[in-house]
């Protein structure tokens, strides 16, 4: 045999057997998340809640309980977090966010929010409305590149 093929069967091995390995492996992380989302269902409440502030910040640094800390993962302890903090009742707690509602959340406002632990999971107004968030504005070369393709008839014209 050419070394050419050993080399190219030897590598299709390896690739075959890294496919097989991560299709299990996302098997197993998706049952996973399936049975901590069911416990998040769960215990899910709905609380009104003055907000203060959110950022984006790391878990050390977020004021969160020690054992929350504790229970993460090393490698994740480091990275950034949607953190808000909200007056519930009389207390002060910083709570994290779920990352797609996230941006929805209003600053200096009271809202209702379902909460699971030290999890907030949906954010609606004071009285049942969604929470509408205007949207980012744009910067003056996205502006223009915009403008450039509907010119040119990449985009449709509004």
């Amino acid at each position: 045999m050419n070394t050419l093929t050993i080399v190219l069967l030897v590598i299709l091995a390896v690739l075959l057997i890294a496919v097989v390995v991560l299709y299990f492996l996302g098997k197993k992380a998706q049952k996973k998340q399936e049975e901590q989302q069911a416990q998040i269902d769960a215990m899910k409440q709905t609380v009104s809640m003055l907000i203060i502030d959110k950022k984006r910040m790391k878990m050390k640094d977020a004021g969160l309980p020690q054992a929350v800390i504790q229970q993460t993962p090393k490698w994740l302890r480091g990275s950034k977090l949607p953190i808000v903090k909200a007056k519930v009742g009389p207390q002060i707690m910083s709570l994290i966010s779920e990352d797609k509602i996230f941006d929805s959340i209003p600053v200096k406002k009271e809202v209702k929010a379902v909460v699971s632990g030290i999890y907030i999971t949906d954010v609606r107004g004071l009285h049942g409305k969604p929470v509408v968030v205007e949207p980012k504005k744009k910067s003056k070369f996205k502006q223009l590149v915009e403008r450039a393709q509907e010119k040119a008839g990449a985009k449709p014209v509004k």
